[in-house]
């Protein structure tokens, strides 16, 4: 590969895991792959775009989480004017994630918001899998793989002057819930991998459904509410999945004293996460073979009759309250994964200060957010784990700062790991040594320093003859 004439650029994750956007330059054009917000310890005020971009021909998604797109309106408002490639099912996907994101974050003026999104829709050129497709105006071509993280997720492989770099995007863990697991790239010269999980792997399917099933149960013994925080876009649709199979396998088995799990009430208490559970159950086509048995069973993974949905936000403010003083056990599903805002904020606060509760974390939280200090301070109740733990280096009981108001941590904390949806330390590996011949360069992005600097060493010693770099 001519360096002087290609070069991997890196504008976002690369000393953190959010804020992902990554340039592949030829000469005197180039095309992005993400455009993503800055969350946690990284987040910025200032959201404009800082580097050049009259030289940006495209723009390609991996996936709609916001870390990979929520900088993509301040993109076009920067004067991009290029197509945004992506998978056929995030092109269904994305603008109902960046409506919401310029709810909260840009703008409620119902008619910009409606000019960024049509505008969106006129650029979004949705590419089938497995295809390439040359980009206009560089001599560069790209061709989208799935990469098992969500719904439409892939990886992107590009090709130029008989070289091929790869951005790996956001990977996901072996045998998901509804995905089909990636596969690695036949061929690569430069890999761009992310390594959020370098440093640790996951539970395997089996011990994280059974973990995640003695975590309900433990959590609802004394009749509290179990809160998990989750993503509205995958981690609630994969959680909602696998809770519809506990019912179903354990129906008149106990999740709480006198509960039978057929009678436990599961509540999604996000406007957005309905909303892409519902474009999820348009997009079966794109479900795994598992989950598309399911359906032929007449069964409904992701709308089955224990699960309620809260919609408006009065009916949130009185589920909250109701949860408050009743002692009843509930399951809440509530974003955002990370506690950084939305529905889940309200719920800590009620909930954070009384024994009887429970919140349950399956996903990655980031440095600097509330979901990261709730589960390094609270009281941790993992399965196996010893309670000698609890206390923290704060003191006997644990706080965290929600909306400027600090917060004792009662509730007990759970953690399972297996549900995070990016891959683990194996899952990396086992990406980068199945590509044959082995990459020339592997450069390690979206991943937290001790993280990358793990996985780079396993990667040296697995591929001698591989660069590996943190850039």
């Amino acid at each position: 590969m001519n360096q002087q004439q290609m070069a991997v650029l890196h504008h976002g994750a690369v000393h953190g895991v959010t804020g992902s956007c990554h340039e592949l330059r030829l000469n005197d054009a180039g095309i992005l792959i993400d455009c993503g917000l800055f969350q946690g310890k990284d987040q910025r005020d200032d959201l404009s775009i800082d580097f050049a971009i009259d030289h940006i021909k495209a723009l390609v998604v991996t996936h709609v989480h916001i870390d990979h797109v929520g900088r993509l309106p301040y993109l076009l408002s920067a004067g991009f004017k290029g197509p945004i490639y992506c998978s056929q099912p995030t092109a269904l996907l994305l603008p109902a994630m960046l409506e919401d994101a310029l709810k909260i974050g840009f703008t409620r003026n119902k008619k910009l918001i409606n000019k960024v999104l049509k505008l969106l829709k006129q650029r979004l050129r949705p590419l089938a899998y497995g295809e390439w497709q040359p980009v206009a105006n560089t001599d560069i071509s790209i061709r989208l793989q799935r990469a098992g993280h969500i719904l439409g997720s892939a990886y992107v492989e590009c090709e130029a002057q008989g070289a091929r770099v790869v951005f790996s995007g956001d990977l996901g863990a072996a045998h998901s819930p509804l995905l089909m697991a990636p596969a690695s790239p036949e061929a690569c010269d430069v890999l761009v991998l992310e390594s959020t999980y370098g440093d640790k792997n996951h539970d395997s399917r089996i011990d994280r459904r059974l973990r995640l099933k003695s975590a309900i149960e433990h959590a609802l013994a004394d009749g509290g509410t179990l809160l998990i925080p989750a993503f509205s876009l995958g981690r609630t649709q994969d959680l909602l999945y696998e809770i519809e199979s506990f019912i179903k396998e354990f129906g008149n088995d106990a999740a709480a004293p006198g509960l039978p799990w057929q009678e436990l009430e599961v509540v999604v208490d996000s406007p957005l996460a309905a909303n892409f559970t519902r474009l999820y159950r348009k997009l079966k086509p794109f479900w795994n073979n598992e989950a598309k048995a399911r359906l032929k069973e007449g069964r409904h993974p992701l709308s089955f009759e224990q699960l309620t949905v809260i919609n408006s936000h009065q009916d949130h403010l009185k589920a909250v309250q109701y949860m408050v003083r009743s002692h009843k056990p509930f399951v809440v599903l509530a974003g955002s994964g990370m506690c950084t805002g939305g529905r889940v904020v309200n719920y800590l606060k009620a909930l954070l200060e009384d024994r009887r509760n429970d919140v349950l974390f399956v996903g990655y939280q980031a440095e600097g957010t509330p979901g990261r200090d709730i589960l390094q301070y609270g009281p941790r109740f993992d399965i196996g784990a010893d309670p000698s733990a609890d206390k923290d280096s704060r003191g006997e009981e644990g706080w965290v700062v929600l909306d400027g108001t600090r917060f004792t941590i009662r509730a007990k904390i759970h953690q399972v790991s297996g549900y995070s949806a990016h891959a683990g330390q194996d899952d990396l590996i086992r990406f980068a040594t199945d590509i044959t011949p082995a990459p020339k360069q592997i450069r390690l992005i979206h991943g937290e320093d001790q993280a990358k600097a793990i996985l780079q060493q396993k990667l040296i010693a697995a591929l001698p003859d591989t660069e590996v770099v943190i850039p």
